[in-house]
């Protein structure tokens, strides 16, 4: 088979696309005709050789990648014969090896792919969308909510903004570039800014005195949902009004190295990551978010917004995650 490899850390040109053996599925594993591998942030840096969330780096060389969506091709021993032919996604966890043609997958944590999705849809929502469901039930959001979102435009983001409009909340979506801008507001968001402007905050507040203040609402947002950070992050904090909340799930903006992100004085900050599954429930949280966040795609209730590489193209897939020019979950196509 074909996969992408990671022999040495460093930039994106390091990985290679390159013949490899096929991998064996084990005892309680199956294996996966790979139709659609999702490419997270975190995979860049992973390729940089920081470990992030992950005990160590990965050992080299590496194929990357742990997210991935495709036919059931073969079996391990002790899997049931019925999952043979069935299209499925799955998250791998720590393991990688999903920027390849074939995958192994343990088989508990695969996921039928419902008939109306395709694979790229799928691997959005197994991991993207289950970080929705995650940030969604956490803050509460209701009709009462005014939540802005950075990075609106991005894979999460997409999600968010749907997640948020489902709720009732009022919702400003920030993206970078008038593109980017207009696609957030075709995705229903109330009020969209480009925050390369740098008058962005006032034309916020002045759409949202428009917007609420004849209702008789406070011309105020009421939480950030931010996985940004950074100075985008920072003037979105000063819209909070009193009770605000910040709720952070990332910040990439000031890259991935492992640390704490920055603080904001003066605001309700609560970083978000063990606390999301722990309101999940169920013996297997993350399972828990993956199927729900899987049946609200099924439904229609959430859209993801995809873009798709070949997948010898990643590492110009990295390139463009890491100058923020993709828009929604990137995927890359066998």
């Amino acid at each position: 088979m074909h996969a992408i490899r990671l022999h040495a850390f460093g930039p994106a040109g390091n990985l290679r696309h390159e013949e490899v053996p096929d991998p064996v599925p084990g005892p309680g594993q199956i294996r996966v005709a790979v139709e659609a591998a999702g490419v997270h942030l975190l995979d860049t840096a992973l390729r940089e050789g920081l470990r992030g969330p992950l005990p160590e780096p990965p050992r080299l060389p590496t194929v990357p990648g742990r997210e991935v969506a495709g036919v059931v091709e073969s079996l391990g021993e002790g899997v049931a014969e019925l999952w043979l032919g069935r299209r499925v996604v799955a998250h791998l966890g720590f393991a990688p090896g999903g920027y390849a043609e074939l995958a192994v997958v343990d088989v508990d944590r695969a996921h039928e792919i419902p008939a109306n999705l395709d694979a790229a849809q799928a691997v959005a929502m197994i991991g993207t969308g289950r970080t929705v469901m995650g940030i969604g039930q956490f803050a509460g959001l209701g009709p009462d909510s005014v939540a802005v979102i950075p990075a609106a435009a991005g894979g999460i983001g997409t999600l968010l903004v749907q997640y948020a409009k489902n709720a009732g909340a009022v919702v400003v979506g920030l993206a970078g570039g008038p593109e980017k801008v207009a696609r957030v507001q075709a995705n229903g968001s109330d009020v969209a800014a480009d925050y390369t402007d740098p008058a962005w905050p006032d034309k916020v507040r002045a759409d949202l005195d428009g917007l609420l203040r004849p209702a008789g609402g406070t011309p105020s947002a009421t939480v950030v949902l931010d996985g940004v950070g950074g100075e985008v992050a920072r003037h979105a904090t000063g819209l909070l009004g009193p009770g605000g909340r910040h709720l952070v799930f990332g910040w990439s903006a000031e890259g991935i190295r492992g640390g704490e992100p920055y603080l904001v004085d003066g605001v309700s900050e609560q970083v978000l990551g063990p606390v999301m599954l722990r309101e999940a429930g169920g013996p297997e949280p993350l399972q828990t978010l993956e199927l729900r966040a899987l049946a609200e795609a099924a439904a229609g209730r959430l859209r993801p917004a995809v873009q798709r590489f070949p997948l010898a193209d990643a590492a110009a897939a990295h390139r463009a995650l890491e100058t923020r020019a993709t828009t929604g979950k990137v995927v890359l196509e066998p």
